[in-house]
C-alpha cells in the first residue's frame, strides 16, 4: 500500500521582501543632525513599517495553517477525486487552528491551492452537504459530479428525465429530492431533458 504524505508550500513568487531601511536607523542615531521632530516623525514611521511587515507574516502563517487543516480534512480527496471531497464548514478548520471563522473566511478569499486534482480556490473545499438516510453526509459538489456522470453517458435520443437521475443516485446510495437534482444540474449549465434531445 503507498502512502502519500501532502507538504503545504506557500508560492510567494511576486511577494515582494520587505525590510527596513538602515538609512532611517542612522538618521536616529546621528544625535547632532536629527532634530527631536525628526526623530519622533521617523520613529513613528518606522512603528508603522514594523507593523506592517508582522501583519504581512502573521497572515502568511494564517495561510499556511489553513491550508495544511484543508490537506488534512480532505486527503481523501486529493488523493482519490472528487467523489472523496469531505462535506466541509469554515467552523470545522476554524476549530482545528484554534482560529475564529471570519478570519478563515478572510485569508480563504481569492487564495488558490495547486493539488492533484487542479488548481483549486481555497473556498471550493467548504461546500453544503446533503444528509443521508444512515446519517452520513455527502458533499453536494460529489453530488453534482454524479449528476454530470449519468447525463455524459446517457443516450442523446432519449435523455434521461430529472426524476431518473433520482432513482439512479438512489442506486448509488445517494437520496435526494428532484427539485435538488433540478437545481445542481441548472447549476452545471446543463439543460432539461427535453432540451437535450438529438435527432438523428
Amino acid at each position: 500500500m503507498v502512502f502519500i504524505e501532502y507538504i503545504v508550500l506557500l508560492n510567494e513568487d511576486g511577494l515582494p521582501k520587505l525590510r527596513i531601511s538602515n538609512y532611517y536607523k542612522d538618521v536616529l542615531s546621528n544625535q547632532r543632525a536629527t532634530s527631536a521632530d525628526t526623530k519622533e516623525y521617523i520613529q513613528e514611521k518606522l512603528r508603522s513599517a514594523a507593523w506592517l511587515i508582522k501583519s504581512i507574516h502573521q497572515r502568511q502563517r494564517t495561510i499556511y495553517k489553513v491550508a495544511t487543516s484543508i490537506v488534512k480534512f480532505q486527503k481523501e480527496f486529493l488523493d482519490k477525486g472528487i467523489d472523496y471531497l469531505r462535506p466541509l464548514v469554515l467552523r470545522d478548520v476554524a476549530e482545528d487552528i484554534e482560529m475564529h471563522e471570519s478570519t478563515i473566511s478572510r485569508v480563504t478569499t481569492n487564495k488558490y491551492m495547486h493539488t492533484p486534482q487542479g488548481i483549486l480556490e481555497l473556498k471550493y473545499f467548504f461546500k453544503s452537504s446533503i444528509q443521508q438516510k444512515a446519517g452520513e453526509k455527502i458533499s453536494s459538489e460529489s453530488i453534482k459530479e454524479k449528476i454530470r456522470q449519468i447525463i455524459a453517458q446517457e443516450d442523446p435520443s432519449k435523455p434521461i428525465s430529472d426524476q431518473e437521475i433520482v432513482a439512479r443516485l438512489k442506486e448509488s446510495g445517494v437520496a435526494i429530492a428532484r427539485r435538488t437534482v433540478a437545481k445542481y444540474r441548472e447549476s452545471l449549465g446543463i439543460l432539461p431533458s427535453m432540451k437535450r434531445k438529438k435527432f438523428f
